[in-house]
């Protein structure tokens, strides 16, 4: 039996939600995304073409209440279930709890661990080992409420960075879990289970605070910190009063340079080497300043220069 469902999602993960739960036989009784940019939204594209209606609104709440224009939009689309789907805006109650199955809501990691916006980058930043995607019934606290679907097993790689772990593991693994929650509410099987507070953990946003390099640290330290900045915000040191951020970045542990941390130690194939301690940083690509990312050896930095 299908539900009718308000999605609210974006980027590619939204739109390929939307396409499984109509495979799924349920009935789209709205679709909701960030409001038009630069790039075309592909949730908002698939809604479009499929002639669904589709709502964008950057923000759902006005000093910390909800809009009641917003609510009124929402509460006439008659929906039963909704689905968060790589959301960013904050819902108001009035909406997440409107349904008569409530809302589920997608996240990359093993709630109660690891809740909070930037999820995927804290886990490469703290060196965890496995990760994982959960489904859950939101409520009022950051990525509190009773989880539906959890899936983990998923090894977290010395080479990955943020964007390769999400796309390459965990997106499809999202997508699944996903679905079999909402198909778990959808025939009444669903389980709500209460998360193990004595478990739980919460990192704020991953901003310049947290990506700028001390190279006082080790370089497995500093090695994980490029991965988990990488492909946002990028870790970063300055070199003549800019700053340099850091993609694409690989330990050599084999290589333990005498020049001191943050020095320039010449190129490999392409890719700059930067001692640090206890090892060498070897970068594929750079941003300098307000510039875009461009290969490393055309950054314009050599053998001698110091990343301060």
């Amino acid at each position: 039996m299908g539900l009718r469902i308000a999605l609210f999602g974006q980027a590619a993960f939204g739109k390929d939600s939307l396409v499984r739960l109509i495979e799924q036989g349920h009935e789209i009784a709205g679709v909701y995304a960030p409001p038009a940019g630069k790039r075309p939204d592909p949730l908002a594209e698939e809604a479009e073409k499929r002639g669904l209606p589709l709502i964008h609104h950057k923000y759902f709440r006005r000093k910390g209440e909800a809009i009641p224009q917003k609510v009124d939009e929402f509460l006439a689309l008659g929906a039963e279930l909704n689905v968060l789907a790589f959301v960013t805006a904050i819902l108001p109650p009035e909406i997440v709890e409107a349904p008569r199955h409530g809302s589920l809501c997608f996240h990359p990691s093993l709630l109660p661990r690891f809740r909070g916006g930037n999820a995927l980058a804290w886990q490469i930043i703290r060196g965890e080992r496995e990760a994982g995607v959960t489904v859950f019934q939101p409520d009022a606290g950051v990525d509190t409420g009773p989880v539906v679907v959890q899936k983990g097993g998923v090894e977290i790689r010395d080479t990955d960075t943020t964007a390769t772990l999400y796309f390459d593991r965990l997106y499809p693994l999202g997508l699944d879990a996903l679905c079999e929650a909402v198909a778990a509410v959808a025939s009444g099987t669903a389980r709500y289970e209460v998360q193990d507070e004595s478990q739980a953990s919460f990192q704020g946003l991953v901003d310049d605070t947290v990506a700028r390099i001390d190279w006082s640290q080790a370089a497995e330290v500093l090695d994980r910190l490029i991965r988990g900045c990488d492909p946002q915000p990028g870790a970063f040191a300055e070199w003549k009063g800019e700053p340099v951020r850091c993609f694409d970045g690989q330990l050599l542990r084999e290589l333990a340079p005498e020049a001191p941390p943050g020095s320039v130690v010449g190129l490999r194939e392409g890719r700059l080497l930067v001692a640090a301690q206890g090892g060498c940083l070897s970068i594929g690509r750079l941003r300098v300043g307000a510039g875009g990312k461009v290969p490393a050896a055309e950054a314009g930095l050599g053998e001698g220069d110091r990343l301060s």
